[in-house]
C-alpha cells in the first residue's frame, strides 16, 4: 500500500467509483440555512439543496472546513505512518486552502503537502487523477507536486449557467440583469482563470446553442488535450451531458471521457442545469 494518501474537498465532485478505487479521502464543504450547517455530500445532497431552495426562495450560503475539521480528517492516517497529499479547492474562492495549511502545521514537518488546484469542481479532479496515476508508478510526494504545478495551468474549465436566478439569488448580479437576462434569455458561460470563476462570454437564444458553443470550444483544442482524461459535469442535466460525452469520446479519441455530478457547493453557485466541460492541454 503507497504511503501516500490522497485528499480532496467536496467541491471536487469526483465520481463515488474513483473515490472506493482509489482510496480518496474527501474533506466536505458546509452549505448552510440560518443556523443549520450541512456537510456536502454527506448530510445533504443536490437534489435536497434544489428542493429547499424551490421551497423556501432563498439560497444556502457555503463555508469551508475548519482548521479542526482538516486536523480530524488528517490525524488517523499521519499516526498510520502515512503522508498526506491534499489537493484543495482554489485559494482565489475559498478559504478552504488555508485551513488545510493551517491544519498542516499541527502535524510533523514534511508528512503533509497541501496543494492550491486554483480550480473547482472537476478542475480538481483531473489534477487528482493525475496524482493517483503518479502515486502508481511509484513517484515521491516531491514529485507528484512538480507534476501538478506543471499541469495546473493547463487545465480548462468551462461551463454554462442556464438561469441567472441562482447568481441573483446568491448576490452576484443584480435584479435588473436577472429580469434582463430572463427575457432574452442570455445564457452566461464561466471559465476558470487564474483560480477564479471568470464570465467568458454570454449566448442569447436556447440552451443548446450555448451548450454547443462550449462543445465546439473543446473540440477547437482536441490537438492539444491531454488524451488521459476529459469530465463532463452536470447538475441536473444528465441527458445533456450523456450527448457531450459521446461526442467527446468519438471526435477526440481520449482514453476516457467520464462524467459527474455537481455537489452541494456548485449546485448552490450556479443552479439547476448547469453543465461544463473539463479537460488539462498537453504540457
Amino acid at each position: 500500500m503507497s504511503t501516500i494518501k490522497l485528499f480532496v474537498d467536496s467541491t471536487s465532485d469526483l465520481p463515488l467509483e474513483w473515490v472506493e478505487r482509489y482510496d480518496i479521502s474527501i474533506v466536505p464543504l458546509y452549505t448552510v440555512f440560518g443556523d443549520e450547517s450541512l456537510k456536502d455530500g454527506v448530510e445533504i445532497t443536490p437534489d435536497e439543496l434544489f428542493a429547499r431552495v424551490s421551497a423556501e426562495g432563498k439560497l444556502p450560503k457555503t463555508a469551508a472546513p475548519s482548521p479542526a475539521d482538516f486536523i480530524e480528517a488528517f490525524t488517523p492516517y499521519i499516526e498510520q505512518g502515512q503522508s498526506i497529499l491534499y489537493i484543495s479547492l482554489s485559494s482565489e474562492l475559498s478559504s478552504t486552502y488555508q485551513n488545510a495549511v493551517i491544519a498542516s502545521g499541527e502535524f510533523p514537518e514534511g508528512r503533509i503537502a497541501v496543494f492550491d488546484s486554483l480550480n473547482l469542481c472537476c478542475g480538481i479532479g483531473l489534477l487528482v487523477m493525475k496524482a493517483v496515476r503518479a502515486r502508481e508508478e511509484g513517484r515521491t510526494m516531491e514529485e507528484i507536486v512538480q507534476l501538478l504545478t506543471l499541469v495546473r495551468p493547463q487545465v480548462d474549465a468551462e461551463f454554462v449557467i442556464d438561469t441567472l436566478e441562482y447568481l441573483y439569488k446568491g448576490g452576484r448580479c443584480s435584479g435588473m440583469q436577472n429580469l434582463i437576462g430572463s427575457l432574452l434569455k442570455i445564457r452566461p458561460v464561466i471559465k476558470v482563470i487564474d483560480g477564479k470563476m471568470t464570465p467568458a462570454y454570454k449566448v442569447r437564444g436556447k440552451r443548446e446553442k450555448a451548450i454547443d458553443q462550449m462543445l465546439n470550444n473543446a473540440l477547437s483544442q482536441k490537438d492539444r488535450m491531454d488524451n488521459d482524461l476529459i469530465i463532463v459535469v452536470h447538475a441536473l442535466a444528465e441527458e445533456d451531458a450523456l450527448r457531450l460525452q459521446q461526442i467527446l469520446k468519438e471526435q477526440t479519441g481520449a482514453r476516457e471521457v467520464a462524467m459527474s455530478r455537481a455537489g452541494c457547493i456548485i449546485s448552490s453557485h450556479c443552479g439547476p442545469q448547469t453543465i461544463g466541460i473539463f479537460y488539462a492541454k498537453q504540457i
